[in-house]
This record gives C-alpha cells, sequence and structure tokens, in this order.
C-alpha cells in the first residue's frame, strides 16, 4: 500500500543543453552484419530504420557527436576490410545516474500547486527535484522511475491508489537533469491507455527518453537507446503486476511485464542492435521490506544467466535494499523513494546511483564501480535532499541536520549490510 504524497519556473530553469533519447526499429535490417559478441555494425555507416539522437550533456565526458538524423547512426570507425573488429565509438568510462520513485501523493501534488502559484502556474515540481540538479548533471546520462502516469484527464489529478500525476512533473523532471524515465510499474495502468499515451507524449514533448509502456505495438517493439558520445546504452524497463488492472487484450504492447524468458530475449535484441551496454530495470519485491524477496532472486537467478544483461536496476519497495554482485553483474534491488509523501522512517530514504562503467576492448561497457548517494525526502517542503551535500551546506543545523543524519546512518546500514566490491557510499563532501 502506498500511503498518501515544470516548467520549474522560467526559462533559465531549462538546461542549456537539450537531454534526448533515441529508439530503435524491432526489425533487424538485413544489411547489418552480426560480430562480436552479438554487436550489430551497420554497413557504409548506415543502421538502417535506426534513428539516433545523443544527449548533449555538459559533463566529465562531454557529447561532442553532434546530432543525428533518422536513418543513420555514428560512422564507425572502419578501416579497409580486414578480419579485425572496428573499433567502437565511446569514450573510456560513461557514468549513469539512477534514481528512485516518484509518486505525486495528492498532498505533495498540493504543495506543487504553492509553488507554481507565485509566477501563475498551476503547479510546480521544479523546486523538489532541484537540489538534484548536480548529481544528475554530473552523469553522462540521468535516468528516473516515473511510478506513476499523467492523469488522462488534467482536470482530475489523483493520487493513491489509482495515479494521476500533473503533466508539470514532466517539465520538472526534464528540468532537474534526467535524461528519461523507466515507466513500467504496477501503476502503469491506473489511466488506462489514455493516461499511458498521455504519459509518453508528454515525455516525447520534453525530448526525455522512456522505456517499459507503448502506445502501438511497433514502440512495444523498439529499443531505447541513449547516446554518448556515440556509444550506445540500451535501457529496458519491466514491472511485476499492475494492481489488478489487465494488460488491455488488443494492445498487448502497452506495458512490459517481467518475464525471463522475454527479458533475455529483448537484451539480445539490444545488443544485436548494436547496445554496448544493456541497463535492465525491474519494478518488484516487496513493499517496505529491507531484504530483497525469493521472488527478486528468483527473478535474477533466471535472467543473469544472460550475457547480454550488463547492470540491473531495481524499484517498488519504497525503502532502500541492498546492492549486491551475482557472478559479475551487479544487482541494485531497490532505490527507495526519490519523491513521495511517504514520511514514515524509512519511507523517507532513498538513494541514487551512479555507475561509472568502463569501456572494454571489445567495445562493450561493464559496470566498474558504483558511487551510492543517500537522499532524503523533507515532507515540510517536498524537497528531495542528497544528504552529503545538504550537511555540508550553510544553514543546514538544527532538526534537520539531526532528521538528515539519522537518515544517513540507516541507509549506510542496509549497503554495509552486503558489502559489495567497488560499491562506494557517498558521505559529506562527496
Amino acid at each position: 500500500m502506498e500511503g498518501d504524497s515544470s516548467p520549474a519556473g522560467s526559462a533559465s530553469a531549462s538546461k542549456a543543453r537539450r537531454k534526448r533519447h533515441a529508439t530503435e526499429a524491432a526489425a533487424v535490417v538485413a544489411s547489418l552484419a552480426l560480430v562480436m559478441l552479438g554487436l550489430v555494425l551497420a554497413h557504409g555507416g548506415d543502421d538502417g530504420d535506426v534513428a539516433l539522437v545523443p544527449t548533449d550533456r555538459s559533463s566529465s565526458v562531454p557529447s561532442t557527436s553532434g546530432a543525428i538524423g533518422a536513418g543513420t547512426t555514428a560512422p564507425s570507425t572502419r578501416s579497409a576490410p580486414s578480419t579485425r573488429v572496428p573499433e567502437l565509438p565511446g569514450p573510456d568510462e560513461i557514468r549513469l545516474a539512477f534514481a528512485g520513485d516518484l509518486l505525486t501523493h495528492l498532498p505533495l501534488v498540493g504543495v506543487a500547486e504553492q509553488y507554481g502559484r507565485p509566477r501563475g502556474a498551476r503547479y510546480d515540481f521544479g523546486p523538489m527535484l532541484a537540489p538534484m540538479e548536480p548529481i544528475l548533471e554530473s552523469a553522462d546520462v540521468a535516468i528516473c522511475h516515473l511510478e506513476v502516469p499523467l492523469a488522462a484527464d488534467q482536470d482530475a489529478i489523483s493520487g493513491y491508489p489509482a495515479f494521476g500525476a500533473p503533466t508539470e512533473l514532466v517539465d520538472a523532471i526534464d528540468a532537474a537533469g534526467y535524461d528519461g524515465c523507466s515507466t513500467a510499474s504496477n501503476h502503469s495502468l491506473d489511466q488506462g491507455r489514455t493516461g499511458l499515451d498521455a504519459t509518453l507524449d508528454a515525455l516525447d514533448g520534453a525530448g526525455l527518453g522512456h522505456a517499459g509502456t507503448a502506445r502501438t505495438g511497433t514502440e512495444g517493439a523498439t529499443t531505447t537507446f541513449y547516446e554518448i558520445d556515440g556509444a550506445k546504452v540500451a535501457h529496458l524497463s519491466y514491472a511485476y503486476d499492475f494492481n489488478g488492472y489487465k494488460i488491455p487484450g488488443d494492445a498487448p504492447f502497452a506495458v512490459n511485464q517481467i518475464d525471463a524468458e522475454r527479458i533475455a530475449a529483448d537484451a539480445r535484441t539490444a545488443r544485436e542492435r548494436g547496445a554496448q551496454l544493456v541497463v535492465l530495470s525491474l519494478h518488484w519485491g516487496t513493499e517496505y521490506q529491507h531484504e530483497p524477496s525469493q521472488y527478486q532472486r528468483d527473478v535474477v537467478s533466471l535472467v543473469l544467466p544472460s550475457p547480454d544483461i550488463d547492470v540491473i536496476v531495481g524499484h517498488h519497495a519504497h525503502v532502500v535494499q541492498p546492492i549486491e554482485k551475482v557472478g559479475d553483474t551487479y544487482v541494485v534491488f531497490g532505490l527507495g523513494n526519490q519523491l513521495a509523501n511517504q514520511p514514515e522512517v524509512p519511507r523517507s530514504d532513498g538513494l541514487t546511483v551512479v555507475l561509472r562503467a568502463a569501456k572494454q576492448a571489445d567495445g562493450r561497457y561493464e559496470v566498474s564501480a558504483i558511487d551510492a548517494i543517500p537522499t532524503f525526502v523533507d515532507t515540510t517542503t517536498y524537497r528531495v535532499l542528497p544528504i552529503g551535500r545538504t550537511l555540508d551546506s550553510p544553514g543546514s543545523g538544527g532538526d534537520l541536520r539531526a532528521t538528515l543524519e539519522a537518515s544517513y546512518e540507516r541507509t549506510a546500514a542496509i549497503i554495509a549490510g552486503t558489502p559489495t566490491e567497488g560499491v562506494s557510499l557517498v558521505g559529506r563532501s562527496g
């Protein structure tokens, strides 16, 4: 159960860079040749029906590839014909940020209405996510988990149990620095197909990527890609169930349900379409339980024999869950809440992770380290506070300091409870 929870201002609140995603059609064009480890390289630098638009982030690894038009991709550095595998594009390291659940409970929406009032806006969620901007900007790609759909009727905003969020939430996601969101969750069908379509329309309008739900069969059969200096990162998203709502019989593509065989097949397809890193987002587990459930562990054991999945990132429990390594693959079991009206301890705790992935000799990327950044939802303002940075800032004394320190210790205990090589908890001055 989930109890009761933009333009983020003027144009100056918008990011100077434009964050975009890229998708690739389901059919694999016959001219593509399958090479080492299932990577697909386009003959003559053309991916057939691929449309790639790079992220253009001002980050530690800036994009220099520029916009790439529909039907093309960045040219391969292929030399004269030989038996050598061509070098694949991309920087030596990429950084990917993932955050917890976004839930628009009605008390939270009421505060967003107060934030919007001075400038004549219906709602403004921007101040809530703004404290996270420095962390999101430091990543090459930042992905949120949009657990709720937008309201099909924007005059009928709703909270738990059938969420219908204001469109201004997407504006705030964009302004905060996210490049896209996973959208498969147990609430995906709360507003029916109309709400699902409205959600994806709004994300598209903001230039944000999305994976997990779809408006058409063609869209449902696409692979969502993010491009970083030519490197292609695929993002897949699935949920365990939909709160009693049935996937429409005439639209089986509308939302992705967890199925190990399908996930493995989709990951393989992503690899065949050129993915150098495949991220799997899963909405799963038992609410308010720190320990991963047997279901979560069973899913991991079924999907991770796949050589095409490079990391798993989990959501849904509304509390922070451990980060472990299963074989050679990191599993972030649960990131807790990013933004929600769940003030009960420890539901106000969250985690944002920054994955560091190093380029390998074959062109694939391997997640080599994870920075775990504890966050906290201040339910007096609904600002999402990165704890270390907030404690380091002036004016963070008194009751707030004590609250943040207690939250940090709770999250630290969860991460330390399963020590995992390569996972670093980011504290103060981090």
